[in-house]
């Protein structure tokens, strides 16, 4: 009888556990319990019941890292890196192959000659090393997992993922924006109406047509154009144009606020900062005077992105028995850039020290 408790009590505390890291990865708790019992299945996994307040570590592991993985996937749903092309099934050793393509065939019309001339394309193997994003441990007690304080790892998982997902987005935006302006990475300032506060200058219409109009250029196809707004940018459009108030206002999700001019328009916070002499700065650098975060547009088929590894960290309690607590970190690599740096333009913010 004493065993058939315990049984049932250590089904019971994984099924609570699963069913809340599910609720915190944004997934059907449904799916968080069949996980963990599945994995407690396993002869030896068990937990020693709730006496022992804690899951073993496979338990801890695996279960960590699914719902992790589940939840890091889900925050690219609907954000403005969805739809870009996913190379992750390409990606071993957190390395990703690429082949680089030089040129495009000629293409014949209305010929009549033949044999038709052979034309070699020649293409290189390009290897790129996916970014490592890793998290700070935070500490959980065995007194809080005594106390079946399920909240409290739920935060922990939650925390993590928004995180990663933000210093992913970040450098997402860094890597997707030109050093500097050139002919074919065209970084181009805003022309509109001074702020007295900042001295920034306002994107104005014809701001806007010229991003269009260097992207026409660029020899960019009209469809899947995607222009990714910095916050300065979104509220001075929304000073001048109706059309995009009435989208922001009805099809704002989560960062998509519409379409103009041929663009897919999202918003983002982590669009990286420019000097006033245009000059894109270090990942994570803060702004001085003068300086601005940038708007930023791009091609879709022309772009990537690839997850790899993911490996949770975790030291359980018993290990540390001055302190008595577990400790939970991530690390996950992640990758999303241009395939090369010939379909995108920036806007950075002009600025006017005086009136």
């Amino acid at each position: 009888m004493r065993k058939a408790i315990t049984l049932v009590s250590a089904l019971l505390f994984n099924a609570i556990v699963g069913a809340t890291i599910a609720l915190a990865a944004g997934i059907n708790p449904v799916v968080g319990v069949l996980g963990a019992e599945a994995v407690a299945s396993v002869p030896g996994f068990l937990a020693g019941g709730p006496a022992t307040g804690i899951l073993r570590a496979g338990i801890f592991r695996e279960l960590w890292t699914g719902e992790m993985v589940k939840a890091l996937r889900g925050g690219l749903e609907h954000s403005w890196l969805d739809g870009i092309p996913d190379y992750s099934a390409a990606v071993e050793n957190d390395v990703i192959h690429l082949v680089d393509i030089v040129g495009d065939p000629d293409v014949l019309v209305n010929n009549t000659s033949y044999p038709i001339d052979i034309q070699a394309l020649t293409d290189t193997d390009i290897s790129i090393s996916l970014d490592k994003f890793q998290t700070k441990a935070t500490p959980i007690t065995d007194d809080e997992l005594h106390a079946l304080s399920y909240d409290k790892m739920s935060r922990v998982i939650e925390s993590h993922r928004n995180a990663i997902d933000d210093a992913k987005f970040a450098k997402a935006a860094w890597n997707f924006c030109a050093a500097s302006n050139t002919a074919a990475t065209p970084v181009l300032a805003t022309t509109g109406e001074r702020d007295a506060a900042n001295g920034r200058l306002a994107m104005t219409r014809a701001d806007l047509i010229a991003m269009k109009s260097a992207m026409d250029k660029l020899g960019v196809p009209a469809k899947d154009r995607r222009l990714v707004l910095c916050s300065d940018h979104v509220n001075d459009i929304l000073g001048w144009s109706e059309e995009f108030v009435r989208q922001y206002n009805l099809d704002n999700i989560n960062g998509k606020v519409g379409r103009l001019y041929g663009f897919d328009i999202y918003e983002a916070s982590e669009n990286p900062l420019y000097t006033s002499a245009g000059a894109k700065k270090d990942l994570g650098a803060t702004a001085s005077a003068g300086e601005f975060k940038c708007s930023f547009a791009f091609y879709t088929p022309r772009a990537f992105k690839a997850s790899g590894s993911l490996v949770p960290y975790l030291s359980e309690a018993k290990n540390d028995p001055q302190n008595q607590q577990n400790l939970a970190n991530f690390r996950h690599y992640f990758i999303a850039k241009p395939k090369k740096a010939d379909a995108g333009v920036v806007m950075r913010s002009g600025y006017k020290a005086n009136a």
